[in-house]
């Protein structure tokens, strides 16, 4: 039997690569705990500088946005997204499978950008964790309300259209294909699936910026 590690934040008893689609809405709430965290290292640096607490902060926050962050949206790109597309371009009259593969172009523009906010917001987080910034700048503080700014109508449409139109056009054997390819990327063996079950940040705990002092564990 499957053993299964339930995540913070989940109301599931907790989710595997054997359920891909509940493990990118857990992922969801990675990235709105990671942001909410970032958001409160600007608050902090403002009313305390540049103190071991908010270096903690930094780190959490870069080490997620640097690798797991990057291999939500390869699972996106890879699985989410395709059917999707396909469905739009085998059916060119169907209005509404045409604005969803629009919507699903805007989300891929919204990656590129995320990407892009992301290089710019990292480097003064990169250099306040590593003890050589003494202040954000207001051109740090705008980069950082940017990349924040870009998932919040990004995540929403994701959840409430994106993912339960892609996951209603994927079969059985599909969605597992899928948990295998997303468990293979992240170096998880089909013999450990067996044995685990978690997020791909739950697994290697640093990555994920839970439990941070700025940040309480959420049950």
């Amino acid at each position: 039997m499957t053993s299964r590690t339930a995540l913070p934040g989940l109301r599931s008893p907790g989710v595997g690569f054997e359920q891909p689609f509940e493990m990118l809405d857990a992922c969801h709430e990675s990235i709105g705990r990671s942001l909410d965290l970032l958001a409160r290292l600007c608050a902090h640096a403002r009313a305390h500088g540049a103190d071991e607490a908010g270096r903690d902060a930094a780190r959490d926050v870069l080490r997620y946005f640097d690798i797991a962050a990057p291999l939500h949206h390869g699972d996106e790109e890879r699985h989410v997204f395709p059917p999707l597309l396909a469905r739009a371009a085998a059916h060119p009259g169907d209005v509404a499978a045409a604005e969803v593969a629009a919507l699903v172009a805007r989300l891929q523009r919204d990656h590129i950008a995320m990407a892009a906010t992301w290089a710019q917001a990292r480097e003064p987080l990169a250099a306040w964790a590593a003890g050589d910034l003494a202040a954000f700048e207001p051109g740090h503080l705008a980069a950082f309300d940017r990349f924040i700014a870009l998932h919040a109508d990004h995540l929403r449409r994701e959840d409430a259209v994106i993912y339960p139109a892609s996951r209603a056009m994927l079969s059985a054997e599909a969605v597992q294909a899928m948990g295998r390819e997303m468990a293979g990327r992240r170096g998880v063996t089909p013999a450990a699936m067996e044995k685990i079950a978690e997020c791909p940040v739950r697994r290697a705990r640093k990555h994920c910026p839970v439990g941070n002092v700025l940040t309480p564990d959420r049950p």
